[in-house]
């Protein structure tokens, strides 16, 4: 019988984002009205942690690309969508710090 790592299978919120991305700050503003504590990647600079982020989009390139523990929510504009349909809330209910 095994036993997985916790520290591994961390549970987290992450935004791919850049430093001029106003659909970012809004997705972040969201998130921060929830009170969810989340990681995010600044792929500015950083041309693997952009391809990372692609890669883990399925080939999604624009930003931001949000990721609620393994599912992805896709950008800001499907954050917002997902908040409208009354299932943001449930979605975010392991991470309410």
């Amino acid at each position: 019988m095994s036993t997985e790592n916790q520290s591994t299978k961390e549970k987290k919120i992450e935004i791919y984002s850049t430093k001029v991305c106003p659909y970012c700050v809004k997705a972040k503003k969201l998130l921060q009205s929830k009170n969810v504590a989340f990681v995010e990647i600044d792929v500015s600079d950083d041309d693997d942690l952009r391809m990372s982020m692609v890669e883990r989009a399925n080939g999604k390139r624009t930003v931001p690309q949000i990721f609620i523990h393994d599912y992805h929510v896709g950008g800001c504009d499907d954050l917002y969508a997902l908040d409208r349909d009354g299932k943001l809330d449930e979605l975010l209910k392991p991470f309410l710090v």
